[in-house]
């Protein structure tokens, strides 16, 4: 049998890292089960069993250049880990990672690409023996800047660029000055805290939006309501219901007297539009 096959063979039956197998056969001879054996005792064979373990915890990252923008959600299971520097590091590895490699990938690709002797999934599963937790890369939203502006906030924070909440805004504007940069932090706040579905009614899938104009009114003619008055009821309660999950008809959380619409009405002088927002949370 081949080196490259005694790697592969002991990987798959311990879960450890390619260069860590590389090694351990070395020092045993290319013996599998001494390799096997040796590894366990070097805490490295757990990788396999611990990746069965549920991870709920973990810390989301925001990493930017010229050409990209990049969030990165990574599951641990507890929040002791998520705060130690050996993860938060890990995290920002993999952000430098993302940016070097320059250019937009899912998830899948990103975790084949290659990584010094091996590939990131090794790096992942060389993490999870170091940090004794299974590790998941849960998720990876990569955009291209092209002509757009973007802007983030962090709740819960561990570090300026990680923490439990980030709310990514991308936005288009004639001119990026100190009122913009304000006012594109303040709608990342709301995002945040509101938590919106889509950026307008628009945007929402219809499906969604048929099953739940089905549910208010089936709910409306329950209640002993007649059906002559029902569709003017209805047409209030999908208003309501639309301010509360786009986040353009969602009153505004620093002036609850306006929407978020109106508020940007306000900076029409810059052209400022919403292209997009991202919400990723623990």
């Amino acid at each position: 049998m081949s080196i490259t096959d005694l790697i592969k063979e002991l990987r798959e039956k311990t879960g450890a890292g390619f260069l860590d197998c590389k090694k351990s056969l070395e020092e045993n001879n290319n013996d599998i089960e001494k390799s096997i054996e040796s590894l366990r005792k070097k805490g490295l064979a757990k990788a396999s069993k611990k990746s069965e373990r549920a991870a709920i915890e973990g810390a989301v990252g925001f990493y930017s250049n010229q050409d990209i923008t990049v969030l990165i959600k990574v599951n641990s299971e507890t929040d002791f880990a998520a705060k130690s520097d050996t993860f938060l590091d890990f995290l920002d590895s993999l952000g430098k990672l993302v940016l070097d490699n320059n250019k937009t990938l899912d998830k899948a690709q990103f975790l084949n690409i290659k990584y010094e002797n091996g590939t990131v999934l090794d790096y992942f599963n060389s993490m999870i023996a170091k940090v004794g937790e299974n590790l998941i890369l849960n998720e990876l939203i990569i955009k291209e800047n092209k002509n757009s502006h973007y802007s983030f906030y962090i709740h819960n924070s561990y570090r300026k660029n990680i923490g439990k909440i980030i709310s990514l805004l991308e936005y288009s504007t004639i001119e990026k000055n100190t009122e913009i940069e304000s006012l594109s932090k303040n709608l990342c706040m709301h995002i945040a805290a509101m938590k919106p579905e889509s950026v307008d009614i628009i945007d929402l899938d219809k499906e969604f939006i048929s099953k739940e104009e089905k549910i208010q009114k089936d709910l409306i003619l329950n209640s002993g309501k007649p059906s002559n008055i029902a569709d003017k009821i209805l047409e209030g309660k999908m208003k309501k219901f639309y301010s509360e999950i786009t986040l353009l008809n969602q009153s505004y959380i620093l002036d609850q007297d306006q929407t978020v619409r109106k508020i940007i009405d306000q900076y029409s002088k810059f052209d400022f539009k919403i292209i997009s927002f991202e919400l990723i949370s623990l």
